[in-house]
């Protein structure tokens, strides 16, 4: 029976799927913005700081990781002192 209500009184919960789904869609939108303007302010080839760029020095990869604090000053300082009076490794 038919009391003048549409679909039998689903009106109220489709309003709220309705809206949960466009909030969704939404989100989704902004994160996939969001990625590739990420994405696209990365370093390019040949760019400073890039892997393009070359292999860093070890003295830049030690001061890189006091940045980032990793190590401790005391622990840059006795690594630097190793590197600068350790002679230079030769490849073969």
């Amino acid at each position: 029976m038919h009391h003048g209500r549409w679909n039998d009184g689903w009106n109220g919960g489709s309003g709220v799927w309705m809206v949960l789904m466009m909030v969704a869609f939404v989100a989704v939108i902004a994160w996939v913005i969001i990625s590739l303007s990420h994405r696209n302010s990365r370093p390019t080839i040949g760019e400073p700081g890039s892997a393009a760029a070359g292999p860093m020095s070890p003295q830049a990869i030690l001061a890189e990781r006091l940045a980032r604090g990793e190590i401790e000053p005391d622990e840059y300082n006795t690594r630097l002192a190793v590197l600068l009076a350790a002679p230079p490794i030769r490849s073969r």
